[in-house]
């Protein structure tokens, strides 16, 4: 690979890393990979669980602990800084274990990719009979511990109150969690998703480690999860005015994903991809320019140049897929992340949830209005926190106490935050549509919609707290659970080695023959999500959804155009797949012209492609 400051592995030693699933899935994954080198993500979302699984795994590992109270002055900064640190001492500890285990060693090896430089470079060094002791010091000094790196979704940012008064900014929910990242030990990445908040990004520059020094070395990355290339240098020139440095940009693939969907206006994965390749100079130069004249204006250091990594997840399932979009799309590492909720070994997925993963098929599968974000949320129908949902709806108390209001973005008459999943809130709404007098059949629709939102930030962490053997007396054993769609694929528990096997193309997991490629299923759900736009436009008769339907087909004929042109200029990595691909394309398009055409009998808008 290209070593330019704009292609860089960082020492990495996989192709792959495993990203935030949930709020408990993934929390403390990193002490079970990283030091197998593998990169992986936890969410900061809840303190309490944090604070929690502090406790339990300082008893596993024989650490003092002192309990941070959820009552303490700046506990939640406090409680992420302490848990993090403590993830940091595992994982050096686990490593130290590791190489001086001859099974663990092997293990390690044998993980990674086929071509591993790393690979070739041990079986050079074991070739001349070394002692024990001088492998000891080899394996220290050459093998790489994967990233502890950490998620904040920056719109999950509640305002905090004592007695009454506002607290100051900083004692924000995410602001406070950056702040519990910053101070830890960790030298590591903070993964930024779900959008820019300028308040937040502002913030990051009053901690030192989050600058580069001298040498271009920077204690505390920042990687910024984006949807589109655009959104990309927008986000990255706003830190970049700030001195903060960009050091890798994240794509995420608008619906074929996990967890909360944030769709495009119509823009595929590919072309997208595309334009990051296309522009990944332009990128860089226009970023580190804007950089080095803040970084000069606050007279801190000014690096001759900084490592840039694009990297992209969403719905990839085969080694074909994988080494594609590396080699293709020039990127440096692929996220696999569904898939991992079928192995112990490195998620938390009690038994019920894992059972029923394994089970679900498409139907299973699906974009449902559960969150309380409002954002179009993965679900799993039939998981334990669906079924006590309903439970509550059937005895006429739906909703569910509100104990941790991580979620708690909406306001009330008294000022407070609430949140929509809460049953204070659905109680209060269903007041409302009581006074309405409504139709049976708009009573219950308008009931459902109130009714539908879910306690996700209980339900999304309480597979942690079962699969530790914490009590749960007071969140309930409902389990809320976000894999993408791609896992209808996946139909067994696996080990960390087979799933790794499976990535690098040592062997072959999927059973099933009609998986789509990655690119076709992303094309299939875009198009179900304009045929809910052409229908939501029916029934409100609206022109304005008219001309966003116009923009949104534009864009997605514009795909399509260019998955054609990609099936004809890579003839021999898409020879099998070129008749599902052609198939695939054209029956896309007539769908979109169909709907145009719908469009235009309703004179809505005059459509011309």
């Amino acid at each position: 690979m290209n070593n330019s400051p704009t292609h860089t592995q960082d020492n990495k030693v996989h192709s792959f890393h495993i990203p935030v699933m949930g709020i408990g899935f993934t929390i403390d994954s990193a002490t079970r990979v990283a030091p197998y080198g593998i990169d992986t993500v936890a969410s900061m979302l809840d303190d309490e669980l944090m604070e929690r699984l502090r406790k339990k795994l300082c008893s596993i590992h024989n650490q003092p602990y002192e309990e941070i109270d959820r009552n303490d002055d700046d506990c939640r900064a406090r409680r992420t800084t302490a848990y993090l640190n403590l993830l940091k001492f595992i994982v050096e500890k686990r490593f130290d274990e590791l190489i001086n285990s001859p099974e663990s060693v092997e293990k390690y090896f044998s993980l990674l990719p086929p071509d591993s430089e790393l690979d070739r470079r041990y079986k050079e060094f074991r070739q001349t009979n070394p002692t024990q002791e001088l492998t000891r010091q080899w394996l220290k000094d050459n093998l790489s511990l994967g990233s502890i790196d950490v998620n904040i979704m920056t719109k999950l940012d509640k305002i905090n109150y004592l007695n009454g008064e506002r607290l100051p900014s900083e004692h924000n929910d995410a602001h406070s969690a950056l702040r519990g990242f910053a101070n830890s030990d960790l030298e590591s990445s903070i993964v930024l998703s779900a959008g820019m908040n300028p308040s937040l990004y502002g913030y990051i520059q009053n901690f030192s480690d989050f600058f580069p020094d001298e040498k271009g070395y920077i204690r505390k990355k920042v990687t910024i999860k984006v949807s589109d290339y655009r959104s990309a240098i927008i986000q990255g020139k706003f830190l970049a005015k700030k001195g903060i440095w960009v050091s890798e940009y994240r794509m995420e693939s608008g619906l074929n994903c996990g967890g909360h969907a944030f769709a495009t206006d119509g823009f595929l994965m590919g072309p997208i991809l595309e334009k990051f390749k296309q522009n990944r100079e332009e990128l860089y130069q226009t970023v580190f320019s804007i950089l080095q004249e803040a970084l000069a204006e606050k007279k801190l250091p000014v690096p001759e140049s900084l490592p840039m990594r694009i990297t992209a997840q969403g719905g990839v399932g085969t080694a074909d897929e994988h080494n594609f979009l590396l080699e293709y799309y020039q990127l440096d590492s692929v996220g696999w992340g569904s898939p991992f909720l079928l192995v112990p070994e490195v998620t938390n997925v009690d038994e019920f949830t894992l059972q029923k993963l394994i089970e679900a098929k498409e139907k299973e599968l699906y974009l449902s209005n559960i969150s309380p974000l409002g954002v179009q949320f993965n679900n799993l129908r039939g998981n334990s926190k669906e079924i006590e949902q309903e439970e509550r709806i059937k005895s006429g108390k739906p909703g569910s106490p509100c104990y941790k209001k991580n979620l708690a973005l909406n306001v009330d008459r008294s000022g407070n935050n609430i949140c929509s999943g809460s049953n204070t809130y659905q109680a209060a709404k269903i007041k409302e549509l009581d006074s309405k007098n409504l139709s049976p059949e708009e009573y219950s629709a308008e009931y459902r919609k109130i009714v539908e939102k879910a306690c996700i930030c209980v339900g999304l962490g309480t597979s942690a707290l079962l699969v530790n053997g914490l009590d749960t007396s007071v969140e309930g054993d409902g389990v809320s659970v976000c894999p993408g769609p791609n896992l209808a694929y996946f139909s067994k528990e696996m080990s960390l080695r087979e799933m790794s096997d499976h990535i690098y193309g040592r062997t072959d997991v999927i059973s099933r023959t009609d998986r789509p490629h990655m690119f076709i299923n992303e094309l299939r759900m875009y198009l179900d999500e304009l045929r809910q736009k052409f229908e939501s436009c029916v029934s409100s008769e609206n022109p304005l959804q008219g001309k966003s339907i116009q923009s949104f087909s534009q864009n997605m004929m514009e795909g399509i155009e260019y998955y054609a042109g990609l099936v004809k200029n890579m003839k021999g990595r898409f020879n099998i797949l070129k008749s599902q691909f052609e198939i695939e394309l054209e029956n896309a398009k007539q769908s979109i012209l169909a709907i145009l055409k719908e469009l235009e009998k309703m004179r809505m808008v005059l459509v011309v492609i």
